[in-house]
């Protein structure tokens, strides 16, 4: 399907359609599914949260790995990182690089014991990627965010890994869940909607996922400390988690969270500044919501925000997952509904020359369904 803004006008309530009357968001959605191919290597028997950027004619996507088993699991050493590149127009692996894992090596420290984690990318400059990743045992120890950066020319990583850092109200520290605000475990500290970009200035959703906590932080120059803006997990007992966040025509942050508490269903919280949040409220054209990690993007003028339905296919956990637009952020339509009994989860979209690429989470028996990466055009 090509990609277009086709706004017209209802003349019944007088507000900007997106979509052509008789759109078929399910038909749509069925489309992408029978393009995607296979990114993680062979070996794989769970995978999970992948992330990626695109340069030239390659995609660069990372993601959680492991050998052993389907699933994923921050307390299982044997998950590592992994950074996939893909040819954009052969759609083939081109090479499959295992970036950290437990007890690895590298020429100024050597990573403790634990799984790495929720790893996520960044293209820094001209020549350079930085992948993150969480380093954690829990239980154990503090988790510990590091980076790690990829020469384009080479097709090679450094040697070395370093330290992210968080900036809060009371100083600049290793990024670990304790220094998050309330945070009350010693794991789950991520960067959980990935970079987003605005007026030159590059910002993320933070995460800790077992103590539901979510903020909006902003990366310094060099990239690797991230500053905390502000924190949005009223009201408390919703145990709100995995956010996704975007900008408002009018400035307006917009925050859509998952939730592990009441309904299970989204809510949504908005800041005027970044730092002071609204309590968070559902909306009504997200029902029925289940426990998964939405997406919240905009591309050429239109927004996208996705979200997992709690209805299953064949009783499959995350089996439908939805994609609405809106050139507003207030007047929202269906574009995509995606239904497969390989599950559609946690996805990551991209714009790039005029298309949208995306990478998914699937399986085929597992009761979680993480068993490996796909990637595909969206439209």
């Amino acid at each position: 399907m090509p990609f277009t803004k086709n706004v017209s006008g209802d003349a019944v309530t007088g507000r900007a359609q997106v979509l052509p009357v008789g759109w078929d968001a399910k038909q749509a959605a069925t489309e992408v599914l029978a393009g995607l191919v296979v990114v993680t290597a062979s070996n794989v028997k769970g995978a999970h949260d992948a992330d990626m950027v695109l340069v030239g004619d390659r995609a660069f996507v990372v993601y959680e790995a492991n050998d052993m088993r389907p699933d994923e699991n921050p307390a299982w050493p044997f998950v590592y990182a992994a950074l996939s590149v893909v040819n954009l127009k052969t759609r083939q692996i081109e090479r499959v690089f295992p970036f950290a894992r437990s007890e690895q090596v590298f020429a100024n420290v050597t990573l403790p014991a634990g799984a790495c984690f929720v790893p996520r990318i960044l293209r820094v400059n001209d020549q350079t990627l930085r992948c993150f990743f969480a380093s954690e045992a829990p239980g154990q120890r503090q988790s510990q965010t590091w980076y790690i950066d990829f020469d384009l020319d080479r097709l090679a990583f450094d040697n070395c890994i370093q330290r992210a850092k968080i900036k809060t109200a009371a100083g600049i520290f290793d990024m670990q869940p304790q220094y998050l605000q309330g945070a009350v475990h010693d794991y789950g500290l991520y960067f959980g909607d990935s970079f987003k970009v605005f007026d030159g200035r590059t910002y993320a959703a933070l995460n800790n996922f077992p103590s539901g906590q979510n903020a909006l932080g902003v990366l310094n120059d060099h990239r690797n400390t991230i500053e905390v803006l502000g924190h949005y997990n009223e009201p408390p007992h919703l145990k709100l988690t995995e956010s996704a966040v975007n900008r408002l025509p009018d400035g307006t942050w917009l925050a859509i969270c998952r939730q592990e508490g009441g309904d299970a269903n989204y809510t949504f919280t908005t800041s005027r500044d970044g730092r002071n949040w609204t309590s968070n409220q559902p909306r009504d054209f997200v029902s029925n919501g289940d426990s998964s990690k939405p997406t919240f993007d905009q591309f050429n003028g239109l927004y996208y925000l996705g979200w997992q339905e709690r209805t299953r296919i064949a009783g499959v956990m995350r089996s439908v997952f939805n994609i609405e637009v809106s050139a507003d952020g207030a007047h929202w339509e269906r574009k995509f509904r995606f239904e497969t009994a390989q599950s559609f989860q946690y996805p990551t979209f991209r714009e790039y020359r005029g298309a949208i690429y995306l990478v998914v989470t699937q399986g085929d028996t597992h009761l979680s369904r993480k068993e490996r990466i796909l990637f595909g055009k969206l439209e």
